[in-house]
């Protein structure tokens, strides 16, 4: 889980002293953290159970899947938009769509896109274990191609984005004009490890650094950073 206790830059005043900037931030210690996963709703035996697959037959790609206190925000978030329809840009091994899904109304719907069999084939099982199968579409092929093919007119209630972050602006690019007015778009990995901080970065840093500036300027939409596991932004269509 990234965190960003303080900060030692700042602005300058008149005199063109550098003034910093003061921050409420308390520094997450692991104690910190299992305090916080202990108070927010717990995770079911499917999940617990899809997360420690992933860590035991991914070992070395199951940091990509969501923190586990993302879980229950994202299902939050569903509940909170009233969302009926939901497009995920990136879905792994299916935490977050599983708890999207979950949290789905009646007749609620979920696209899910990815490029890989293998990783979703741990989804699909536990999607089906937790009797919401029937309503996540898996959509296995490049995402921009997907959201493309998708109907023009503002219908989206809620998009997640977890994939390739050198493609962050054209997903982005492609699911503002279809996000319903009041519709969120929710965006992982947003300080990088804190590899954003770098100017000159290049890379996948480059390219989070070149998204978040285009969140930022993008007037069709009103959005906030926050400080949860590698960064999340919500951003909401005006």
């Amino acid at each position: 889980m990234a965190n960003l206790s303080s900060s030692s830059s700042g602005s300058s005043d008149s005199s063109g002293t550098a003034v910093p900037h003061h921050t409420k931030n308390t520094p997450v210690t692991p104690e910190l953290y299992e305090y916080v996963l202990a108070h927010n709703p717990p995770l079911d035996a499917v999940q617990q159970a899809l997360i420690t697959t992933t860590r035991e037959q991914l070992p070395d790609a199951a940091g990509m899947q969501v923190a586990e206190e993302q879980a229950p925000l994202l299902a939050f978030l569903v509940r909170l938009t009233g969302a009926r329809h939901v497009v995920e840009v990136g879905t792994f091994t299916g935490l977050s769509a599983l708890s999207m899904a979950q949290a789905l109304p009646a007749g609620g719907r979920l696209v899910a896109c990815d490029i890989s069999e293998e990783w979703t084939a741990y989804g699909r099982e536990a999607w089906a274990k937790a009797g919401v199968a029937d309503r996540i579409e898996l959509r296995i092929g490049p995402a921009l191609e997907t959201l493309r093919a998708m109907p023009e007119e503002p219908h989206i209630d809620l998009a997640f984005v977890d994939a390739d972050k050198e493609n962050y602006v054209p997903y982005w690019e492609q699911l503002v004009p279809r996000m319903r007015e009041g519709g969120l778009i929710v965006v992982d990995n947003v300080f990088l490890g804190g590899r954003v901080l770098d100017p000159s970065a290049t890379g996948r840093a480059g390219a989070i650094r070149e998204f978040n500036d285009h969140v930022t300027a993008d007037a069709r939409m009103e959005s906030v950073m926050l400080t949860v596991a590698d960064g999340l932004t919500l951003a909401r269509k005006r």
